[in-house]
């Protein structure tokens, strides 16, 4: 048999239905209080149900996460944070939102909570792709890992079935990496 070492990636995940449930628990482990809420535009509501889960305790919602985490966005989410007083970031959706709480987090230093909607597997990965003036560029550090991964089922099943199928091939794509 051939030797080899192998590091896993140091996370915390937190899986099962209703387990969003379990965000505030999961704020307080952190030991911060005023997350800054993330989500896509078409996903606000879900960045609304967390506030409410939080009992209103955010430092604010900024729904402006796009595909390929373009640099500019990523500036001025890391600008509202600031003003905001955010302590943590807590992303909810598909690889948009989580990549630009990965981007926020690492720019920053504040611990990123992720909750995905799809089965993308981002979420799992040290690795972060951002665009600037139109150049994809990715990175790997181990830094870039979310501190706490909350899978909840409930929010996979309202995907419609095209994405389901897509993110799914994604997931199996990420998994043979």
């Amino acid at each position: 048999m051939d030797s080899f070492e192998y590091t896993t990636n140091p996370g915390r995940v937190v899986f099962g239905s209703g387990s969003l449930q379990k965000l505030p628990a999961e704020i307080a482990r952190l030991n911060v209080s005023t997350p800054l809420l993330l989500s896509t535009l078409n996903q606000v509501s879900r960045a609304e149900q967390l506030k409410t889960v939080l009992n209103e305790q955010i430092a604010g919602i900024f729904s402006e996460a796009t595909m390929h985490t373009p640099t500019h966005i990523t500036d001025k989410a890391v600008a509202y944070a600031q003003e905001t007083n955010a302590d943590s970031v807590v992303s909810i959706g598909g690889g948009s939102t989580i990549g630009l709480g990965k981007a926020i987090s690492i720019r920053t230093g504040l611990p990123h909570i992720c909750i995905p909607t799809t089965y993308a597997g981002s979420e799992m990965t040290p690795i972060l792709g951002e665009t600037a003036d139109g150049q994809k560029t990715t990175r790997s550090d181990p830094k870039i890992l979310p501190a706490t991964v909350i899978y909840d089922v409930d929010l996979t099943l309202t995907l419609p079935p095209g994405l389901t199928a897509t993110s799914g091939v994604n997931a199996i794509a990420h998994a043979g990496k």
